[in-house]
């Protein structure tokens, strides 16, 4: 599909006009978008606009390109990249822009765009084609924060843990945290690169009057980078320290079965002793010898049992286990 909106001379919007029209000598500047386009859509970025076939090649790429800015004679060639939040998936948004017009070419819908197509029918005469480049690099940049702080609200769920969830479920939550920090990061870090380039080339004089916004996008993706960085040092710190906490509670578990193997050692040997079948065992003939031997067994376990627990070998109570647990996790 395509749609053109051309902005005369007068300040005249008019939206949805025949493509012929951009030509016309009282037209100021233009937007014509390709959203979705058909192959016969495709074939006048070649014949009708004249555009450089490697930057055509480009936007019909299926595969995903990196961030670009690309010089041409007449015009620039920008390549960004939004997002799908629902699947955190990047799609392109190609635009061709000099003074006097801006095409926008994508192959999936574009939200942004919609909205600023309506806002330029509004505000048209005030608005120019680098302005409108801005504000749909701005759009695609703010949709990045809210996915952002999901992924905070959802580290500081698992670290806090108030639902008692099982640590392996919470594991498998963070690494999916990660994950999905990893596609987050892989769009804003080139993104931001772009940015870069677009707010410091000298090359790009036109953009003189645009040079603050753009700046403030860059600053934005700056501030989103560095949040995706202290998450991913955050979710590091959190893994490590559900790590501690499962290898402390297995040295317990094998603490407390090696306490308990070794009170049995001694009871063991008592009762294998007296398992023998020799018929020569004085205590043999002892009409109290049974209860006299449990009695040793039992005193033998208490004196040992009490002995673990006074160095510190038995530990009891929840209290003691959620407050080493906190103080796992504010290490």
């Amino acid at each position: 599909m395509i749609r053109t909106s051309i902005i005369m001379e007068n300040g005249e919007i008019q939206s949805d006009v025949p493509l012929s029209r951009i030509k016309e000598k009282d037209v100021k500047w233009y937007w014509v978008d390709f959203s979705e386009p058909s192959s016969k859509d495709i074939r006048l970025l070649k014949l009708y606009f004249r555009f450089h076939p490697l930057a055509i090649e480009d936007c019909l790429d299926d595969f995903s390109q990196r961030p670009k800015l690309d010089f041409y004679d007449q015009y620039i060639f920008v390549l960004m990249h939004g997002i799908n939040t629902q699947t955190l998936d990047s799609h392109e948004v190609n635009m061709f822009v000099n003074s006097r017009f801006i095409v926008t070419f994508h192959k999936e819908p574009v939200s942004q765009l919609n909205q600023i197509w309506g806002e330029m029918e509004e505000e048209g005469g005030q608005l120019s084609p680098f302005k409108i480049m801005h504000r749909i690099v701005d759009r695609l940049v703010d949709d990045y924060f809210p996915l952002v702080y999901k992924i905070e609200d959802r580290l500081n769920t698992i670290e806090d843990n108030t639902n008692e969830e099982a640590d392996s479920d919470l594991m498998d939550e963070l690494f999916d945290i990660r994950h999905d920090m990893s596609k987050l990061r892989r769009i804003l870090v080139p993104m931001r690169d772009l940015l870069y380039r677009i707010s410091n080339s000298g090359r790009l004089n036109a953009l003189k009057e645009e040079q603050l916004y753009f700046n403030d996008v860059y600053d934005h993706l700056i501030k989103l980078v560095e949040m995706l960085e202290s998450y991913r040092e955050f979710s590091s710190d959190i893994r490590d320290n559900y790590l501690s906490i499962n290898s402390d509670k297995m040295n317990n578990i094998m603490m407390t079965l090696t306490v308990i193997t070794t009170i049995f050692m001694p009871l063991t040997f008592i009762a294998g002793l007296y398992g023998m079948n020799f018929v020569n065992m004085p205590e043999l003939d002892e009409p109290n010898g049974y209860f006299i031997v449990l009695g040793i067994m039992g005193l033998v376990a208490l004196i040992m049992f009490g002995f673990f627990l006074k160095i510190g070998w038995l530990r009891f109570g929840s209290k003691k286990r959620r407050k080493r647990r906190r103080l796992l996790r504010l290490k």
